[in-house]
Order: C-alpha cells, then structure tokens, then sequence
C-alpha cells in the first residue's frame, strides 16, 4: 500500500502471471515470519505523523477542487454536457474519497502514526464522513487479519462449502446471473456486510457492526461501538441538515453518487484480494497464520494504485506487517518477493475481467479428491 512509484514487472512476466492459475504452495513456507521481516529495510516500519498527513491533505485538495469545480460551474453548463460533467465528477470524486478510505484504514492498524489516540481520532473523523462505524470495523478487520483462510474464523469473503450453497446458485452460474449476483454485490455488500454480516463469519444469532451487544464484540469494546455508531449518526444527521438546505437531489449528486463509488470499489478491492481460483483456505486442522496471510494476491489497478495508496498492489506485504506504513509497502513488497518465491502471488489480469471471471470460476470450495490430497485445504470450484 505505497504512494510511491509501483513496482515494476516486466510484459512477460505480467502476461505469463495474468493467465497463470498455478496453486499457492500449502506445505509449510520454508522460511518465517522473522526471515521475511529482515529482507525489509528498517526504515519501512517506522511511521511518519507529517508523511501521513502529507497524503490526506493531498486527498482533501483533490476532493475540495472537484466539490468546487462541480457545484460551481456544472449548473451553468447546457443539458448535454451536464450529462458528461457529472459522471467525471462521481468517478473522480469517488475514487479520491477510497483513497480517503484507505487512510482510515491505515488508522484502525496504527500505521498512520506512533500515536493509538491520533491513529483513532483521525481514522473515527474519516470513516464517519463515509458512513462507516470506524471502531467497529477497526476490531472486526482485525480479526480477519488474524484469522485470514481460515474457514471458521475468518471474518469477511469466507467461502461457503459446496453443501452450503443455496439452491438458487445453479440460475446465477450463467453470464446474466453473474452480472446481477456482481451488480449487487457492488452496491449493496458493504451495507448489507456492515447490517448483516453477509459474507462474513457465521454466528449465532445477528452479527451487526452497529450492535455494540452483537457476538463479534467482547465486553471490553462494546463502549467503543457506541463511540463508532455515534460518529455514523453524526454524519448522518449532518447529511439530513443538508438535505433541508440543498435539497435530496444535490446531496445525492454531490455526495451520495461517490459514497456508492467508493464502497462498489471497497467490496471489489476486497473480493478480488482473496477470491482467486489458485487460493487456498484452510479448516482448522490445516490452518495457520503464515499460510493463511499468503493467500492473498496482489493485484493491478494501472493508474488507480497510486489513487487508492497502492492497498491494490501491496495486499500480501499489508497481510504480512499490517502496522507498516502504506508509503513504504510498494518497496517491502519488492524486498520480500525473492524470500517468498512461490509463496507471492500477483494477478495482472484487468480488474474488469478478473472479477466476472472470479465470480464464474470461485463458487465454493472443496478439498481436493484422492488419498495423497489434504483433506483440510480446500480450492475454489465452479461445477454445482
């Protein structure tokens, strides 16, 4: 998750790891934790308060100059062109504020500063002005990264079994069923995710992030989820003041469109991370926490990388040193790649394919068949 320059990978090898579906190894890595760590320059882990600010005023900027520009002059402008005008606006506009995002993020690991009370001070202003309860997705993520593969306790994208799916995935394993299941999943999956915990971990009873009682919360941060749904209801009531003043119609255009923007690219970024055909999981007879946070894959977003702090193309290295800074993961990410080898896994393919693609070839999953196969790693399948 760097700002700086990406990392360089030669045609031939983008091509061959575009198309490639060879299988992340399962057997345990040849080397650890620590060996990966000191392939690292340590400088990579030390967190710089005024670096960090440096990039959400940069953000702010980008985002106070299309606010300015769109609701200064796109009034002015004849039908046509208003028609043009505001779909640059919500494309830009949206993937500026998921960088915002990502520095929200950035706070819920302590990577934006020494400081834990500036870290959530900044990530709760942030995740608020786009609608996220920031506490409560702060331990929930957590968790997921301490879980990652997991079958049981996984937190987010954990796949279903080939006896748990529905009846009706067999009408959806067509092009057109594709397209609906990933045009809702664009739009409605972070809500329903935050309200429902669809796609996440199963548990007794309704697990919300808004539930300061829900089963994914223990006592000690249940005051927090107040904090968290308090921020949300700030915003909120904010938003309806605006909408008295504005009208529905401007609020929508200037902040709503964008809000889905960002949350249509929350979910992809997400899915597309750890949803891949040459991706384990694991249950827990095979699990552990190395394997698990090497099956992820880096993937390639062109220009929007550097939008979106590079949390794209440097998913493994996050996984792996979640409290490093993102302007210094596009170069641990190149330090690490030769201890990895085979452990690393990048997917060049166009984000636009890979996740129609992903939805066509990821379905459930299933242990392989056969006496030499573990029994206790399962693979993406597609045939119901």
């Amino acid at each position: 998750m760097g700002a700086g320059g990406r990392m360089s990978v030669p045609p031939s090898q983008r091509k061959q790891e575009s198309g490639s579906k060879k299988r992340v190894p399962i057997s345990k890595p040849p080397f650890t934790l620590s060996e990966i760590k000191k392939a690292i320059p340590p400088h990579c882990f030390q967190r710089s308060l005024i670096r960090s600010f440096s990039y959400l005023v940069y953000d702010f900027i980008l985002v106070s100059i299309f606010y300015y520009v769109a609701t200064t002059y796109f009034h002015n402008l004849p039908q046509p062109l208003s028609f043009v005008a505001w779909p640059i606006y919500w494309t830009l506009q949206g993937s500026v504020l998921t960088g915002v995002w990502v520095i929200a993020h950035e706070c819920g690991h302590h990577a934006f500063s020494d400081y834990q009370w500036i870290d959530d001070t900044v990530g709760l202003i942030l995740h608020s002005s786009l609608l996220v309860p920031y506490f409560s997705w702060k331990y929930s993520h957590r968790r997921h990264h301490s879980n990652t593969g997991s079958l049981e306790r996984d937190e987010v994208f954990v796949p279903k079994k080939r006896s748990s799916i529905r009846w009706w995935a067999k009408y959806l394993n067509n092009p057109p069923g594709r397209f609906v299941t990933v045009t809702i999943q664009l739009t409605l999956g972070w809500p329903l995710y935050l309200a429902f915990n669809v796609a996440g971990r199963p548990y007794e009873g309704l697990a919300c992030h808004y539930n300061p009682y829900g089963p994914i919360y223990n006592d000690r941060e249940r005051l927090q989820i107040y904090i968290s749904d308090v921020g949300v209801l700030a915003v909120t009531y904010g938003l309806y003041r605006l909408v008295l003043a504005k009208g529905l119609a401007w609020v929508i255009c200037v902040y709503g469109v964008p809000l889905l923007i960002v949350n249509a690219f929350l979910v992809m970024i997400t899915y597309l991370q750890h949803t891949h055909p040459a991706l384990p999981h694991y249950d827990s007879s095979e699990w552990d926490w190395l394997r698990g946070a090497l099956a992820t894959v880096d993937r390639d977003y062109g220009i929007l990388n550097k939008v979106f702090h590079n949390i794209t193309d440097t998913h493994v290295a996050h996984h792996l040193f979640s409290t490093m800074p993102h302007y210094h993961a596009m170069e641990a990410t190149k330090a690490i790649k030769p201890i990895l080898g085979e452990y690393y896994s990048f997917d060049g393919t166009p984000v636009y394919k890979a996740i129609f693609r992903e939805a066509k070839e990821c379905i459930y999953v299933e242990p392989d068949e056969g006496e030499q196969s573990s029994k206790g790693v399962f693979w993406f399948r597609n045939k119901i």
